[in-house]
């Protein structure tokens, strides 16, 4: 283990510092308290009854709007009841066709 020796300026401004970027942490946190109403990619393939692959090509499309956080993708339930219509008439459409091909 090795010990290093800082003056206490430069450690009262390290704390400074540290003590204004966790108080920047919590207000986001505050604000985005609404984040818990949000849904992850887990939520969501469960409620429009898709794979992980499908949810990826939309949100790759553009069909799906999302917000992504680190390695983490989040969804605005609002947004997800907005698309569920085409999402049901585009699984609709994926059924008819694989029905003409078999017959």
């Amino acid at each position: 283990m090795k010990i290093i020796n800082i003056e206490e300026s430069v450690f009262d401004k390290m704390m400074e510092r540290f003590n204004s970027f966790t108080r920047k942490v919590d207000a986001i946190c505050i604000r985005d308290k609404s984040m818990s109403e949000w849904l992850d990619n887990q939520d969501v393939c469960m409620i429009l009854n898709i794979s992980k692959r499908s949810l990826q090509t939309y949100r790759d499309n553009g069909t799906i709007p999302y917000t992504q956080m680190g390695y983490k993708m989040y969804y605005k339930p609002e947004d997800i009841q907005r698309i569920m219509p085409v999402i049901i008439q585009k699984q609709k459409e994926l059924k008819y066709k694989r029905k003409e091909k078999e017959s």
